[in-house]
């Protein structure tokens, strides 16, 4: 989606609790850390394009980390340096070091809990790379906040920002139930969702949403933008069918007072397991994902 995992079907792995303190981030965690662990190999492609760029980082920040997939696969990526996995949920953080436990990187992974951006003040030292993915667009004020993201880098250190991209696709246009066009509908839908969410965070500023003139804004320099593919042919593998049965349950749940009946009943048959016409079965499910990367860094 334009801003994939974050809308009501929010798949994210990085949440934090000052705007979400209604969710059971127990209950939750599971399907975090499955659609993170799904999308892990366009993570993993993208921070092999961040090596390239910071290529000994002592100190590695994931901000909005949730369960600590990503943050796992920063350790990887940078296997000399500490990692400092940071959310506003410690449930998700206990999973986050659970998972660092059973991967061996147990030694130089820590958590912090606590708000963005504020929360970064509590770090020891100033990161060499902090990577923010789809945490910042739940901050009221983005520019605010990316400064303050600057401000926590060492010299020479790197930002990496995940924002933007392509909406997620999983259907064809023609279904063969319903009207053609669901899934355009449902992403409409979604920014309207999207705007609404933003317009009632707390201190919210409006910004264009020119992320490398923002990351200038805030005093960093070198902005390089890319973006990296999950793409899943048909017929898609079970975890991506349970992927998506996930994210049209909770379009159903957040969006059915917008939907017209024909979209609910279809909605309805795409998640019924015993129906041949569902995501559970179709042989024509796929999984096409785009999710752009925006780098700058502080000078030394």
């Amino acid at each position: 989606m334009a801003h994939d995992h974050h809308h009501p079907t929010h798949q994210h792995e990085h949440r934090h609790g000052h705007d979400h303190a209604d969710i059971d981030w127990t209950e939750m965690a599971p399907l975090l850390e499955a659609g993170a662990e799904l999308f892990s190999p366009l993570y993993e492609r993208a921070l092999a394009w961040l090596a390239q760029q910071q290529t000994a980082p002592g100190l590695v920040v994931d901000a909005g980390s949730g369960p600590g997939v990503v943050a796992c696969l920063l350790a990887e990526t940078f296997p000399g340096a500490r990692i400092v996995a940071v959310d506003g949920s410690e449930p998700l953080l206990a999973r986050a070091r659970d998972r660092a436990a059973r991967l061996g990187l147990a030694d130089r992974f820590s958590t912090l809990a606590g708000d963005l951006p504020k929360v970064l003040d509590d770090l020891d030292y100033p990161a060499d790379l902090l990577w923010a993915s789809r945490s910042l667009h739940h901050l009221g004020d983005q520019g605010a906040a990316l400064a303050a993201f600057a401000e926590r880098l060492a010299p020479g250190g790197t930002l990496a920002l995940v924002e933007g991209g392509l909406p997620t696709r999983f259907l064809p246009r023609d279904i063969g139930i319903g009207r053609p066009g669901l899934q355009a509908r449902l992403n409409a839908l979604e920014e309207e969702w999207f705007t609404e969410m933003r317009a009632a965070l707390p201190g919210t500023v409006d910004e264009t949403e020119d992320w490398p003139a923002l990351l200038t804004a805030a005093g960093l320099a070198h902005p390089r933008t890319r973006s990296f593919l999950l793409d899943l042919p048909a017929p898609a593998p079970d975890r991506a069918r349970a992927y998506v049965a996930a994210t049209l349950t909770r379009f159903r749940e957040a969006l059915a007072d917008r939907l017209d009946t024909t979209d609910l009943a279809t909605l309805d048959r795409l998640l019924d397991p015993e129906d041949k016409a569902s995501v559970h079965h179709r042989p024509d499910l796929f999984l096409l994902a785009a999710q752009t990367v925006h780098t700058a860094s502080r000078a030394m």
